[in-house]
């Protein structure tokens, strides 16, 4: 049976039908639906979770994996900085039970704050990894690295990149194939990575790597296309179908679905059927720089681009020299749609109290992010996640104490979980007195709702024990701990100011639910009345279902319309479109002419 799936989703059926017991991940777009579609199948069969963070998945992926399970973890290309030390040392360890580290890059960077080129990894951490090109091989790559990984002892990495990920093609669904879990023994030597250990352990890593490296010339993954031309394309992942796209069957291919170790012996044989070869691939140039280190003299950035993705219109010019004309030609030039904090969005409030203030905002990864842009425009930094809490200690340190009575740190509840905790301890165990705001909406909300420890839900849907906040707070030593509605704008501004005025450490927990999730149920729409001054303090919010629009009559003079039909002086006119406002009321409260009205019906 065929079937059209995601790339994402095709790596979790590999998995299952690979008969793998064990899944342990943390949410990233682009890699977060692998997670997702793999607790989709019964638990009976297959364990799956959320961790804290992706460094605390690794290890409990590799634990499964030496217990003698077959074992994964999934993650952004960023969440691999995370996971990086178990990482390593897993390389040393190698496995039991099958062990696949998952990750997916992002070129162009549609959901990240770098483009980092997870290649490097596998080069450093000396573990094998697999590339696929589209969803049926995102499934059978997967499949067989957990077989690879048993047989070399050794986990693999599967790279994906976002087009992959989140691009459909068909599938060919099978049966899962149980996999008995492994007898597991007690063995120092091989799982205790202490000096005398691991010294002893870099050799073997050293053999399996040559091992590794013959397997790779000798290997389905990586494939000639001999069509009898001169010119030929070393390439791989989404690069392979953008480049069949562009330039079809006129030049020549190798495919490298292997890309670490690298098919030395391969590429000399495709060079010499080839006068002239492309390096055709995302990010950096890992695969140009392996290839010219053979001797081999190949065309490659120079002719590229280290910048975001790759187009066959771009490959097919830097290859043949044609410039493809464009299919269709705009008149006129579409307005920007920056991405905004949905309407109803908690953190609205927050950042709009925070402008107020005039404060400087140490920011963090999540949606609240977008309240660096305008017109909320408050966030001074946000570097990865947690560091919104370090950071702010930093800057404190080294500014003073009446910089820090202007300066706050907000972080969402599950970043909080993922690596803000240590930050927050770092301040009150070197006496700091930072202000931090803890924005809990109830959800991991930028990665699509997934739950967290602060939820008292599983990937599952399955209640568990909820982290309590305030107490985890009060544990790590901080005494002053306020719970505020931040959409109760006066007593959170009044809040705000009270605890940025305290000479020690301070938690403010933000808390109102995410406005998408299904429990919450705001009514009704609001509306501008006649009362309105057009002072536009509403506009500061950012909400995209408020605007200002003008008006003209049939001879060119602006007029403007109110509520009651009646022509006014007025060149602008404050409106809120009901069918994008959900009635949260953030607007009604901010008004200072209650000119904004809520109603009940639509």
């Amino acid at each position: 049976m065929k079937k059209l799936l995601l790339g994402n989703a095709a790596v979790a059926q590999g998995a299952y039908e690979a008969g793998i017991h064990f899944v342990s991940s943390y949410p990233g777009t682009p890699s977060t639906e692998i997670t997702e579609c793999l607790a989709k199948y019964p638990k009976e069969e297959v364990y799956v979770e959320w961790a804290p963070n992706e460094k605390v998945a690794a290890e409990a992926a590799i634990g499964a994996a030496i217990a003698g399970g077959r074992a994964m973890t999934c993650c952004k290309h960023v969440g691999l900085n995370v996971m990086a030390d178990p990482v390593f040392t897993d390389s040393y360890i190698g496995v039991n039970g099958g062990a696949v580290f998952c990750v997916a890059d992002d070129p162009g960077m549609h959901s990240s704050q770098n483009e980092q080129d997870s290649r490097h990894y596998a080069v450093a951490s000396k573990i094998p990894m697999l590339e696929p090109s589209d969803s049926e091989e995102c499934k059978e790559f997967t499949k067989k690295a957990f077989e690879l990984s048993e047989k070399f002892d050794t986990p693999f990495f599967i790279r994906l990149q976002t087009r992959v990920s989140h691009s459909q093609s068909l599938v060919n669904i099978e049966e899962r194939k149980e996999a008995n879990i492994k007898p597991y023994e007690k063995n120092i030597a091989k799982n205790v990575m202490m000096p005398a250990c691991a010294v002893k352990r870099h050799v073997v890593v050293e053999e399996r790597t040559l091992k590794l490296k013959e397997f790779s010339n000798n290997c389905e993954f990586n494939v000639i296309e001999n069509n009898g031309s001169d010119i030929g394309i070393i390439t791989s992942g989404i690069s392979y179908n953008y480049s069949k796209e562009a330039l079809k069957n006129s030049v020549n291919y190798l495919k490298i679905g292997m890309v670490y170790p690298m098919p030395d012996e391969k590429i000399k044989e495709f060079a010499s059927i080839c006068k002239k070869i492309f390096v055709v691939e995302e990010l950096d140039p890992y695969m140009e720089t392996e290839i010219k280190a053979l001797g081999i003299n190949v065309l490659g950035k120079e002719c590229f681009t280290l910048l975001g993705e790759y187009t066959p219109k771009m490959i097919k010019k830097a290859v043949l020299g044609e410039a493809e004309k464009e299919a269709f030609e705009l008149k006129e030039s579409i307005p920007a749609r920056p991405p905004v904090l949905c309407p109803g969005c908690p953190h609205r409030a927050t950042f709009y109290v925070l402008k107020k203030l005039g404060l400087t905002v140490s920011g963090d990864i999540g949606c609240y992010t977008l309240g660096a842009v305008a017109p909320l425009n408050s966030v001074d930094t946000t570097i990865c996640m947690g560091a919104s809490i370090s950071a702010a200690h930093g800057m404190a340190k080294v500014r003073g104490k009446e910089f820090n009575k202007k300066l706050v740190s907000v972080i969402g509840d599950s970043t909080f979980m993922h690596s803000g905790i240590t930050g927050l301890s770092d301040i009150v165990y070197n006496k700091g007195s930072n202000t931090v705001i803890i924005l809990d909406n109830s959800i991991t909300g930028m990665t699509g709702h997934q739950d967290n420890p602060t939820t008292g839900k599983t990937i599952r849907g399955e209640a568990t024990k909820q982290v309590n906040l305030i107490k985890l707070c009060e544990g790590l030593g901080v005494e002053h701990i306020v719970v505020a509605d931040p959409f109760d704008v006066k007593n959170f501004e009044k809040v705000v100011k009270e605890e940025t005025e305290r000479d020690e450490v301070s938690v403010i927990i933000a808390q109102r639910p995410c406005a998408l999730l299904k429990s919450v149920k705001y009514e009704g729409f609001c509306t501008v009345s006649d009362k309105c001054k057009k002072c536009k303090v509403c506009m500061k919010l950012g909400c995209p279902a408020i605007s200002v629009i003008k008006s003209s009559d049939n001879s060119g003079n602006v007029l403007n319309e109110n509520s009651n039909g009646k022509k006014t002086d007025a060149t602008e006119t404050v409106v809120i479109d009901k069918t994008q406002c959900n009635g949260c009321g953030l607007c009604v409260n901010v008004c200072p002419f209650s000119a904004i009205e809520k109603r009940a019906e639509r």
